[in-house]
């Protein structure tokens, strides 16, 4: 991977905008994470239009397209010959089987945007965001929690996207995941979508008022004092 993005990621200067031309701080990476009908692709939906400078970063997949859903705008969907020739080519930051199906997200694209000073969500399980976690120094990571297994169950019947097998061995391999909250910086309940929604953003905002996150508006503000240095 590059080296660019193993270095620790830094937000934009000032919460939801930009900084001042010359100082724009490197983005921040974002891992979003949880079981299958967890909610975490509608509140990703939704915080992209609520926060600025926020990018998505769009996985690639070997699944077949379900429903409404767009190549180039939900998923790249690619054949497994073409997935597998990108991960030998070390194309992908994270890759994972999930389902039975094969995603991942492109090192490249992400790079891009992180160098562009946009934070950069990914909407991705929970195999992904532990690769994320080795590889990448100062990666966000929240987990989306389901409020029951009952709730969890209700939500994959009511989306009607997949076979009765299908959904039970979703929920056994929820089981497995909500297990692994712990290994994640923030979990969010999502209980209700819009509390969880704005806990999300908040999550947000407060990691870019971090003084590492800002640095370079921080300096530029400090030497309008002179330099001054601060004496107990």
């Amino acid at each position: 991977m590059s080296s660019e993005i193993s270095k620790s990621a830094s937000s934009q200067s000032e919460p939801g905008a930009p900084g001042p031309p010359g100082h724009m701080e490197r983005g921040s990476l974002i891992v979003v994470s949880a079981p299958s009908g967890a909610g975490k692709s509608s509140l990703a939906e939704r915080l992209l239009k609520r926060v600025e400078n926020l990018r998505f970063s769009i996985s690639y997949t070997t699944r077949e397209l379900r429903g409404a859903e767009q190549h180039g705008v939900d998923y790249y969907f690619v054949s497994e010959d073409e997935f597998r020739a990108m991960r030998e080519r070390h194309e992908f930051l994270e890759c994972a089987e999930v389902h039975g199906h094969l995603y991942g997200s492109r090192e490249q694209l992400v790079e891009e945007m992180l160098a562009g000073g946009f934070d950069v969500m990914l909407d991705i399980d929970v195999q992904g965001a532990e690769q994320v976690r080795r590889r990448v120094q100062g990666a966000i990571s929240i987990f989306i929690l389901p409020p029951s297994r009952e709730i969890l169950e209700a939500r994959l019947l009511a989306r009607n996207l997949n076979e009765p097998a299908d959904v039970e061995r979703r929920l056994r391999n929820a089981g497995i995941e909500v297990q692994l909250y712990e290994r994640f910086d923030y979990v969010v309940v999502n209980d209700d979508l819009d509390r969880a929604l704005a806990q999300l953003e908040a999550i947000i905002i407060a990691e870019r008022c971090r003084p590492d996150r800002q640095r370079n508006r921080i300096e530029s503000i400090i030497t309008t004092f002179g330099g001054a240095s601060f004496h107990a």
